[in-house]
Parts: C-alpha cells; sequence; structure tokens
C-alpha cells in the first residue's frame, strides 16, 4: 500500500510586494491555518517519508508550519511544483520516491493539486468526495490510498480517498 498526501499551501496575502504571484506570502489567518492542519497530520499519525514542496513562498511557508509540529520529516523543494497540472505533479511523485517510500505528503498549488485529486480518486469516504468535488480550499487535504507497491503504478482513478480535511471542517467539528 501507498498513500499520497496533498495538501494546499495556506491563504495568502492579495499581492506580494514585489508584484510576482509566486512572492505572496501567508497572511495571519493562513499561518494559524497552517499550524492547525500540521496538528491535525500529527494527531492522526498521517506521517510522510518525504515531503514535495513547490519552491514558492506561500508554499514555503506553509511547509515552515508542519516542519515545526512534525521535525522528523524530509523535504525536497522542487521548482516544477508551482503552476504544475495533474500530469506534472504525478510526475514529481514517481521521480521523487523510492521502493521503501510509502507515504508522500505534496504542498502545491491550484488547480493543478485539486485536478489531480479528482483525477486520482476512484472511491472512498462519500463526505469527503463530496466536500472535495468543488474545491480544495487553503490548507485543504486529501489523504488518498494505493493498493499498489510501486510507485510508478500509482494513476488516474486508482486511489481510494482516506478523508479529507480543511481548516473550515475542522473548525465545524468542534
Amino acid at each position: 500500500m501507498r498513500r499520497l498526501i496533498l495538501m494546499r499551501h495556506a491563504k495568502t496575502e492579495r499581492d506580494a510586494p514585489s508584484g510576482k504571484d509566486k512572492d505572496r506570502r501567508l497572511d495571519a489567518r493562513g499561518h494559524a491555518d497552517a499550524a492547525d492542519m500540521a496538528a491535525w497530520l500529527a494527531h492522526h499519525g498521517y506521517m510522510a517519508d518525504v515531503v514535495l514542496v513547490s519552491t514558492a513562498t506561500r508554499a514555503q511557508e506553509t511547509w515552515q508550519q508542519l516542519a515545526a509540529a512534525m521535525p522528523s520529516l524530509r523535504a525536497e523543494h522542487l521548482p516544477d511544483l508551482y503552476d504544475a497540472n495533474p500530469s506534472d505533479l504525478l510526475r514529481a511523485v514517481h521521480a521523487e520516491t523510492t521502493p521503501q517510500t510509502r507515504t508522500v505528503l505534496v504542498i502545491a498549488h491550484n488547480p493543478g493539486l485539486h485536478e489531480l485529486a479528482l483525477a486520482l480518486i476512484a472511491n472512498g469516504d462519500p463526505a469527503g468526495l463530496q466536500a472535495l468535488a468543488s474545491n480544495l480550499p487553503t490548507s485543504g487535504i486529501a489523504v488518498i490510498d494505493f493498493a499498489i507497491d510501486d510507485w510508478n503504478d500509482v494513476g488516474f482513478r486508482s486511489g481510494s480517498l482516506v478523508c479529507f480535511a480543511s481548516p473550515k471542517l475542522l473548525r465545524e467539528k468542534s
């Protein structure tokens, strides 16, 4: 079995001081939401063997919140995850994994990340599927399991959604 955890970066400022989208930083809510989702991941035991992180500032800052809660995680910082489509994201997962890798966490961007989640999932948690169908919100997380032994066998419509979580859903449950 292999597990893929997809996380969209946290909430950001509207414009970066540089004027470049890639330089947008997390806002106060984004920092809080990323920390909450890091705690949620740790609480549920969703630990990755490797984390693939976009080099965009907002993804890096989201990663920093996770790294603070789970310091043993190893990260690969990949420029190609910025503005990546679903096929690009899946190629990155295939390229950055080894036979020993059981769980991968990807921190990246919409629309590619949301489209990848929808393309990978064949079945799973009905409530999560319904919530994920319309959006992968900032700090949203999709946990997807694959009944395979080799990451190269991960393909579209081959995964099962274990759960979907977002800061809004966590607030509604508390």
